[in-house]
């Protein structure tokens, strides 16, 4: 533990660990917070999307001659609009993508891969007029045979979706393409060997669905390019600084040419990292001189925009009669939507990460198919893995009749652990979140007839990555406080918490603000945890190099050499003479003009030192045996924070995640007909829990600080929607005393399995 986390830890804090109310409160319940569709400019156009009515089908031609000469349209973009580019990969939070494939899925090319796949889009000063142009555009197909299914989109004679996609992470590298896109492995030792040694092996496949994030807000943009070149694009995201860098590329302009403004973002979760409608509003801006709106409908969000994989996975765990694991094995085969990028290395790096394991192996398939192209979801991959692990683990409990969270605690993993991905695990609280489980009152609470409790666990590794962030000392003793990670959860509170925490002065007196690209130096997306780590850790030392000048002006106003200045508590502080002297940061910053100007100071740093977080939740379930139907009865969700900056913010984020993971394991699932055609476009058939569905989710935070950060903290954000979908179906398995293996656990396949077993 560095000097600094152990300074901050061992002192008494006065505003980090409370529960202030957030600086974009109000704005937000009143109504005035502008999110992504709320901008508008003069003479702006409406945008239009024409997507395809075909899963997989060739693109003859494309004629758009009769849409052009439609009164009121001023512009049209299709593939011709947009550089073609080779194969390359770049990161994109815990995702990869590859540049060749966005520009393929923002606008189809040679093919449409899926029901909803954009093929033109257009600009008019109207909505019935931009609707009617798309009826005007002709667009010829040779409809081909379409896959949407893993273990079909395998086989020798499947429909192949790209030609020219060999799959990576095979040797002998293949010649011929397939929708297989790349395998991953990681682990270690022998597994074979450890099978051979184990008294017992239980093996299992489990199935998981297609879910979307179900963000309430759709995507949303505004596009404004000027005749000099110049864009300005407000839009809904999770990283503007990342939008700004896709469509640069994407329109052959440089990253100076396009202003990103990140708008209030109503949800997100992991599904606003990617571009779909901000290249194609600047291009049709450019092209018509106007500023262009486009907004997603719900349909749209749900058939062309990129929800989280449906699965196959395979578990095989070992065990010796005391419950110790001997050995772990998993393949997992997620689907990538119509290009590659699914999220199967986290899944796979996290599947058995809760544990200390001597050998251990997880291999990963990353599979394409007529469906949209994934995108992030909340510890993207981790859950699906997770859930075969999870329940492998509950069905050995009950066979060596163990307390699940004993078996649990006697293969957890801790501080020197090697993770199945390779690192040796620093501090981390996977013993102390299962202790809290155990000691927890809901843990030993009695059942009611047709209920069942279940326990699961879940680790994420979280991430850092590039971060910038200013602070400015105001002439009036106010602090303005640029940051450049959207906020989607609280972080602005959060950083002005760190930065009051620093200067002691109060927090009303911090003004955080969200900087568009023009403002701040590179930021990562909102995403894989990051934002309170990387950025909170870039506000504390920007904070400390304020503070450091602080103390130099004070020092030339008293006319004394800086080593006789201290900071306490918002004061500059004589320390030597014979009266005490201090002076407040207001009266330093009044007379800044003498002293040599402005203050302020900046940090840009590429963050790392990211703590993994680990969780263990408990529910309680019922289930009708006449309908089949599940109601969750209890839940409480437990995690390591490593410190939690606003507990309440902590606490929001383990409940949301363990709404969204019941949402997952009970209701949740894409539906597709027979033509590739997504049959539950909107939220009444698209079942996400509403509040009668939940009850009050207790929470617990554990705190076992990450020694890489000034005080303690490690993300929170992903890891508490791992551990509900095994959580669940352990809590049915146990109350119906039979083993269910498919997600979700809605009421038919929950009566198919209560009448035949």
């Amino acid at each position: 533990m560095n000097d600094m986390t152990q300074n901050n830890l061992e002192r008494a804090l006065k505003i980090v660990g409370t529960r202030p109310p957030r600086p974009d409160g109000v704005d937000k319940v009143t109504g005035r917070a502008l999110f992504g569709s709320d901008k508008s400019l003069p003479n702006m156009l409406v945008g239009r999307v024409l997507r395809s009515p075909y899963a997989h089908a060739k693109i003859i031609s494309i004629d758009t001659s009769k849409a052009e000469v439609l009164n009121g349209v001023k512009s049209i973009v299709t593939c011709a609009d947009f550089e073609d580019f080779p194969s390359e990969f770049v990161p994109n939070g815990e995702m990869i993508v590859n540049l060749k494939d966005i520009t393929r899925n923002i606008m189809a090319r040679e093919k449409v891969l899926y029901v909803g796949h954009t093929v033109a889009a257009v600009a008019a000063t109207s909505e019935d007029i931009a609707e009617k142009a798309l009826g005007l555009i002709d667009i010829k197909y040779e409809v081909l045979p379409h896959v949407l299914e893993v273990e079909d989109a395998e086989k020798p004679d499947a429909p192949v979706l790209h030609e020219d996609m060999m799959t990576i992470g095979i040797e002998p590298s293949p010649k011929k393409a397939s929708n297989v896109a790349k395998r991953v492995e990681f682990g270690f030792g022998d597994v074979e060997k450890g099978f051979a040694e184990a008294d017992l092996i239980v093996e299992r496949e489990f199935t998981t669905q297609q879910v979307h994030q179900g963000y309430i807000e759709p995507h949303a943009c505004l596009a404004s390019v000027s005749e000099d070149g110049q864009a300005d694009l407000w839009c809904t995201t999770q990283g503007a600084f990342v939008v700004r860098n896709f469509c640069s590329k994407l329109l052959g302009l440089s990253a100076a040419q396009i202003k990103v403004t990140a708008s209030e973002i109503g949800g997100g979760f992991g599904g606003k990292t990617v571009v779909y409608l901000e290249p194609l509003a600047l291009a049709l801006s450019r092209k018509s001189g106007r500023p262009v709106k486009m907004e997603m409908s719900r349909a749209e969000v749900f058939t062309s925009s990129g929800p989280t994989s449906g699965a196959k996975v395979w578990v095989k765990i070992g065990v010796k009669n005391d419950g110790r694991i001997i050995a772990g094995d998993c393949v997992l085969k997620y689907q990538a939507g119509a290009f590659q990028g699914a999220p199967v290395g986290p899944g796979a790096m996290c599947a058995f990460a809760p544990y200390d394991m001597v050998n251990v192996r997880a291999v990963g398939y990353d599979i394409v198919v007529n469906r949209p192209k994934v995108s992030a979801y909340r510890a993207p991959g981790g859950p699906i893995s997770e859930y075969g692990v999870e329940s492998v683990l509950d069905e050995i409990a009950l066979k060596l009749e163990m307390d699940p969270i004993e078996i649990r605690l006697k293969n957890a993993a801790k501080e020197g652990t090697i993770a199945p991905y390779g690192p040796k695990l620093g501090p981390i609280g996977m013993i102390e979140t299962l202790e809290a489980a155990k000691a927890h009152p809901h843990y030993s609470a009695p059942l009611g007839p047709n209920q069942g409790r279940g326990i699961a666990s879940g680790f994420w590794f979280n991430i850092g990555g590039e971060t910038s962030s200013s602070i400015t000392i105001n002439e009036d003793g106010t602090v303005g406080l640029t940051l450049g990670t959207t906020d989607i959860g609280g972080s602005r509170a959060s950083m002005a918490m760190m930065a009051s925490e620093e200067l002691g002065v109060p927090m009303d007196l911090i003004k955080p603000v969200i900087g568009d690209t023009n403002s701040l130096g590179f930021n990562f997306l909102t995403g894989g945890s990051r934002a309170t780590f990387s950025t909170g850790m870039t506000v504390v030392r920007s904070t400390r190099e304020a503070i450091e000048e602080l103390k130099k002006r004070a020092a030339l106003l008293w006319e004394v050499d800086l080593n006789q200045v201290e900071w306490v508590d918002g004061h500059a502080r004589l320390i030597a003479g014979d009266e005490p002297k201090t002076m407040s940061l207001a009266q330093i910053a009044k007379q800044a003009g003498k002293t040599g100007g402005p203050i302020m100071a900046n940090c840009s740093m590429n963050v790392t030192g990211a703590g993994p977080s680990l969780g263990t939740h408990i529910v309680d379930v019922e289930v009708d045996t006449e309908t089949g139907k599940v109601s969750i009865v209890r839940y409480t969700a437990i995690q390591d924070a490593g410190k939690a900056i606003h507990p309440a913010y902590v606490e929001g984020q383990m409940q949301g995640g363990a709404v969204q993971g019941i949402g997952w394991a009970l209701n949740e699932e894409y539906i597709y007909n027979d033509k590739g055609e997504l049959e539950n476009t909107g939220f009444l058939d698209y079942r996400i829990p509403v509040c009668s569905d939940v009850p009050m989710i207790d929470t617990v935070i554990v705190e076992v600080p990450n020694p890489n950060h000034p005080y303690g903290v490690r993300g929170v954000g992903e890891t508490p929607i791992i551990p509900p979908l095994a959580a669940i179906s352990n809590a049915v398995s146990r109350a119906t005393n039979i083993r269910f293996n498919e997600l979700p656990l809605s009421p038919p396949k929950v009566l198919a399995k209560l009448m035949h077993g």
